[in-house]
């Protein structure tokens, strides 16, 4: 039978290759980024995004239904399931712009679907070859994100090891969080 990974790519859907790390200094990697002549595409700035569930069934199956809102647009994205290469988490992605979010919030919550959680980071963008970089502020630390086909090389070339990537979403991240300090807000915002 085939894996997941396999069967989406033969129905030549996005599939995210993506490796996280926790605890990065976005100065050092932004040096080096500069230095491997990489493109800016994203300067920094926040990101809104509210994450849509029904009963918990999505989060119980691993994936997300989220409507991201930032400077450049919005966008309503699904991730499926994650499988794992190694430590790079692989999984089906669907994307598409959304011209009016407020609609769109309207929209899913008419389907039966409710925001039960949302989180802030700011978020600045890089592209080097085929892999895009993600320096992610956030208020639970900082992170970087790779993603492409050669996440994983380009990872190392940046002297980061592939083996103590982070294999949680920040919704995870921020699960684990909450249940350490309980007194948290309940969405991971830069203001409660």
């Amino acid at each position: 039978m085939a894996s997941q990974s396999e069967q989406v790519e033969s129905n030549e859907q996005r599939i995210e290759r993506e490796l996280k790390f926790a605890e990065v200094q976005h100065d050092q990697l932004r040096d080096r980024l500069i230095q491997m002549e990489a493109e800016r595409l994203v300067p920094s700035s926040i990101e809104e995004n509210l994450l849509f569930d029904q009963d918990g069934g999505l989060f119980r199956e691993g994936c997300v239904l989220r409507l991201r809102i930032e400077s450049r647009g919005s966008w309503l994205t699904y991730k499926g399931p994650a499988d794992f290469e190694g430590r790079t988490k692989v999984r089906v992605e669907l994307e598409t712009e959304v011209s009016d979010p407020d609609a769109t919030h309207r929209l899913l919550e008419a389907l039966g679907y409710q925001v039960t959680r949302s989180y802030q980071k700011r978020r600045e963008v890089w592209q080097v070859g085929g892999v895009s970089v993600a320096l992610d502020h956030t208020p639970i630390g900082d992170f970087a994100e790779f993603e492409g086909d050669a996440a994983e090389a380009l990872a190392k070339r940046f002297g980061l090891d592939p083996e103590t990537a982070e294999r949680r979403s920040y919704l995870r991240l921020y699960e684990d969080y909450l249940r350490e300090n309980p007194d948290a807000p309940r969405n991971m915002t830069f203001e409660p």
